[in-house]
This record gives C-alpha cells, sequence and structure tokens, in this order.
C-alpha cells in the first residue's frame, strides 16, 4: 500500500515538472521569447515563490561591510561610478528614525546615476524606459546597524522582451554596460573599494 502511494505521488510529481517545463517551453516557442528571457522570468518568479516579495525579485542586493561609513560609500560610488562612464545626476536622504526597532529600516539615502547618452538611445527605443531613469542605488541601514545597497536587476530590461521590438546591437551593446556598472557600482560600494 505505502509503496503504492508512493510511486503515485512520484508519478504526480514527473507530470508535474515535465508539464511545468513544457508549457513554459511553449510560452518561449509561441511568444517568441528567446532562451535568455525564459531564464530571466523563470528567475524572477523562483525568487517570488521563494520570498514570496516581488520586488525582491526584481534587485541586487549587496551588504555593506561593518568597518566604513556612510560617506565612503557614497564616496566609493561615485568614484566607481566614473570608472563605468556614469554620473551621479541626484542623491537625497529619504528618512531618518532615530528610535527604529532591530528589525526596522532606521535610514534610506537614494543615489541617482545616469549614462546620458545611453538614456536617450534608450528613450528613442521605448518612452516606457523612462520609468526607470536614473539608476538608483539605494542605502539601507536598519536599527540593528545592518547596512545594505539595493538597486534593479537589470536583466529584464535587456532580455524581457520578444523579437516583436528588437533591441538594435547597438543599443544593446550600451544597456549591456549599463547593467554591468549598475552590478559593479554597489557590489565595489559596499567593500568601499575606490
Amino acid at each position: 500500500m505505502l509503496r503504492s502511494i508512493i510511486i503515485g505521488v512520484s508519478t504526480l510529481l514527473v507530470a508535474s515538472i515535465f508539464s511545468g517545463c513544457t508549457m513554459m517551453k511553449m510560452g518561449t516557442t509561441f511568444m517568441g521569447f528567446k532562451s535568455e528571457t525564459q531564464e530571466a522570468y523563470a528567475k524572477m518568479m523562483g525568487t517570488i515563490g521563494e520570498t514570496g516579495d516581488p520586488a525582491q525579485a526584481m534587485m541586487l542586493e549587496f551588504k555593506v561591510i561593518d568597518d566604513i561609513t556612510e560617506e565612503e560609500v557614497i564616496e566609493s560610488i561615485q568614484s566607481v561610478a566614473l570608472e563605468y562612464n556614469m554620473m551621479v545626476v541626484g542623491e537625497k536622504n529619504m528618512f531618518n528614525l532615530e528610535d527604529a526597532k532591530a528589525d526596522e529600516v532606521k535610514h534610506a539615502r537614494i543615489i541617482e546615476l545616469c549614462s546620458l547618452s545611453v538614456a536617450k538611445k534608450m528613450f528613442n527605443h521605448s518612452r516606457y524606459y523612462g520609468g526607470f531613469m536614473p539608476c538608483r542605488i539605494v542605502l539601507v541601514e536598519y536599527g540593528n546597524g545592518d547596512r545594505y545597497l539595493i538597486t534593479m536587476d537589470m536583466t529584464l530590461a535587456l532580455y524581457g522582451g520578444t523579437d516583436k521590438k528588437p533591441i538594435n546591437d547597438d543599443l544593446f551593446e550600451d544597456m549591456l554596460r549599463v547593467k554591468e556598472a549598475m552590478e559593479k557600482i554597489p557590489e565595489k560600494a559596499a567593500k568601499g573599494d575606490f
């Protein structure tokens, strides 16, 4: 009896996995999605399934090491941004909450970056890219002292579309460089690298 139940459950599990993979493949084939697109959406959905948080699924996060100050983090962002031909175009404190609990956000600060030449090309491709501009890095500090740099994962901006509105090669290469910049800048700044 137990053996029959185990075989039945195993069969259902294999069928579910096969069905899910087949549906994803069909979606990729019929909707004109490339393999990178499928991988990007699958990763996003995996994060949502794991955490229940769609915002987390669209972001990258870097923990700031303890022995650097906030100003050193900001200086690092500014310095590393120049290496990637990105310009700091804005910076603002969102809020400070002195009596924050350990698991509450005590402080948040936004740093905005842009490559104007790439931004113009992105606008010309689709004005809706404007909703993502300028690129942002948010410094978040919790009441317990933990600090994080958070920025948007640009994977879907590059691979999230279909062949109906392809990104030309020139713009794609530019966007790829911006994607790399928006990954490397907070990664280095979280360690205080210049």
